[in-house]
């Protein structure tokens, strides 16, 4: 009798742990906390059939109260067991004792020639397109596509890649819910969308043969569960939607490591599965084809970078005397270079005093990282100086490309209105971000930057000394509030737009009004002149 419940305790249990790993999927790795919780899960299991005697339901509240409960109170005992064992080992791995190995996580050249590694800008091949406006792009091709878009939708993937040296952001077709999935499961997904990052060309790229294994597939096609069962012990990173040079669509999906249970995270290598037949093969970090662009997502990067800045000088640095400690800025950007994209980001230090002290390109394939040391304005302080300059419209600055524009760093912005709509481009200086010029989009980039070099000429020591007075009268005087400081905005009876700090003269520009005469000193005529000196 005790080996026909002991059999049929074991039979439950297995039964239930297997519909639990073909829902859940977890890997079978003990750095993995997802196996641990599968694990404890089981024992829980095993240990409460015991309650059911040859599953006789009449004797449980009998068994709960005999010596059998002895037995199950082993089940939190073992938990908590192992709760404390992870808590301790990881403890011992962690920044604490191993401050050093957290500092090497990545290496990092801190030898960066910005005008030597960063070619000039070719406006060709400029990716202005960021994804949210891809995304628009890429609906508004699905939406022409009515026998399409009732069955399936455009994933949000939209994986920016250098395909045949054009810079595009590609994505899959999705099911469209459970019963369309069965509807078209033979089929499978028709196609994939691009979007031209340069040119905001898009197109729905068909397949002769659908894509079948998908995130949004049921069952055994379902993408997640098809790796799990061909790589049962493997931790899966983020995937990515990729195509070759020949056009093929491939998911990419990292494969990870940890120490102890889910800390100090690395990659091992990538697996690289069709969609279209269910064919996949792993490859080691050193061996990865060339046409692969995301293997290192931004996250990892941006923690292994913040790692190197903050743990290089031990720990107890990082916490209190905080000694050359420097972190990430808190947004990123894509830039592609030689065939590969790259992650950049700012350095600042650790007190976040609104400036850089540098930023870092990563490239994404490699892991190759430069630090290219250059004191300037952090990110979010250049927007909102793009944003002050037309205020008045409400316009939302994208996050900032960095380019080599005649041998300057210089931050290029779109502005955009409520509906995501590009309306104007904006360049800002690195070093002085209140050097800022802004240009209607639909005259094209090229007249953006003629306008930025004709009105911003930092270097030309003889229009730095030229200074042009004038005598205005104020048509309109607004003022904002740009990282703490006041900025005027003043608008003359001839239609011309003036802009001001209120550094320059703080006792008289608060009081200034519409109809007041005054003479301005400024350097250069633009399109909305930077007053140096009020009369």
């Amino acid at each position: 009798m005790k080996n026909k419940v002991l059999i049929i305790r074991i039979v439950v249990t297995i039964t239930i742990a297997f519909l639990l790993f073909y829902l859940l999927l977890p890997p079978i790795n003990p750095t993995s906390i997802d196996f641990w919780l599968f694990l404890l899960f089981i024992i829980i299991i095993y240990y409460f059939t015991g309650l059911f005697k040859a599953f006789d339901f009449n004797q449980v509240f009998q068994n709960v109260n005999n010596k059998n409960f002895k037995k199950v109170a082993i089940v939190p005992i073992i938990i908590i067991s192992c709760g404390l064992l992870i808590v301790l080992l990881n403890f011992f791995l962690s920044p604490v004792f191993r401050s050093k190995a957290y500092s090497k996580r990545i290496t990092i050249n801190e030898d960066g020639n910005f005008t030597n590694d960063i070619k000039e800008v070719n406006f060709n091949t400029l990716p202005l397109l960021d994804k949210a406006s891809s995304q628009k792009l890429g609906d508004r091709v699905m939406g022409q596509m009515p026998e399409l878009v009732s069955q399936f939708y455009v994933s949000d993937i939209y994986t920016q890649i250098n395909y045949n040296d054009e810079i595009i952001r590609v994505t899959p077709l999705e099911y469209d819910g459970f019963f369309k999935y069965f509807t078209n499961r033979k089929e499978g997904v028709k196609g994939y969308i691009t979007v031209n990052s340069v040119t905001g060309k898009s197109e729905l790229v068909k397949l002769n043969k659908g894509m079948k294994y998908m995130p949004s597939a049921m069952f055994g096609k379902n993408l997640y569960r098809h790796l799990r069962f061909n790589y049962p012990t493997e931790i899966f990173g983020k995937e990515n939607f990729e195509i070759d040079n020949e056009g093929n669509p491939y998911w990419i999906i990292p494969t990870i490591k940890y120490e102890g249970v889910e800390i100090k995270r690395e990659v091992t290598g990538v697996i690289i599965l069709d969609p279209i037949t269910g064919k996949s093969k792993k490859y080691n970090v050193s061996k990865i084809p060339t046409w692969v662009d995301h293997v290192y997502d931004a996250d990892l990067l941006i923690e292994q970078i913040n790692d190197w800045g903050k743990y290089k000088n031990g720990f107890l640095n990082s916490i209190f005397g905080q000694k050359n400690v420097v972190e990430t800025t808190r947004g990123y950007n894509y830039t592609v270079m030689n065939d590969d994209v790259y992650l950049y980001t700012g350095i600042t230090s650790a007190v976040s005093d609104q400036s850089n002290l540098g930023f870092i390109l990563s490239n994404m394939r490699t892991k190759e990282t430069v630090f290219y040391k250059m004191a300037g304005a952090e990110e979010y302080s250049a927007m909102a100086s793009a944003e002050g300059q037309v205020q008045q419209m409400n316009y939302v600055a994208s996050f900032p490309l960095l380019i080599n524009l005649n041998g300057k760093a210089t931050y290029l912005l779109s502005l955009k209105d409520n509906a995501g709509l590009v309306k104007m481009y904006a360049l800002v200086d690195v070093k002085d971000y209140q050097k800022v010029v802004v240009t209607d989009s639909s005259k094209g980039i090229e007249t953006a930057v003629k306008n930025y070099l004709n009105n911003v000429d930092v270097d030309n020591e003889e229009n730095t000394n030229a200074m042009i007075e004038k005598s205005i009268i104020i048509s309109k005087i607004t003022d904002a509030s740009i990282d703490g400081t006041s900025i005027y905005y003043i608008t003359d009876t001839n239609n011309q737009k003036y802009r001001a700090s209120i550094k320059i003269n703080k006792n008289l520009l608060p009081f200034l009004e519409e109809g007041q005469r005054i003479k301005v000193k400024y350097k250069k005529e633009n399109q909305v002149i930077e007053i140096e000196e009020i009369l």
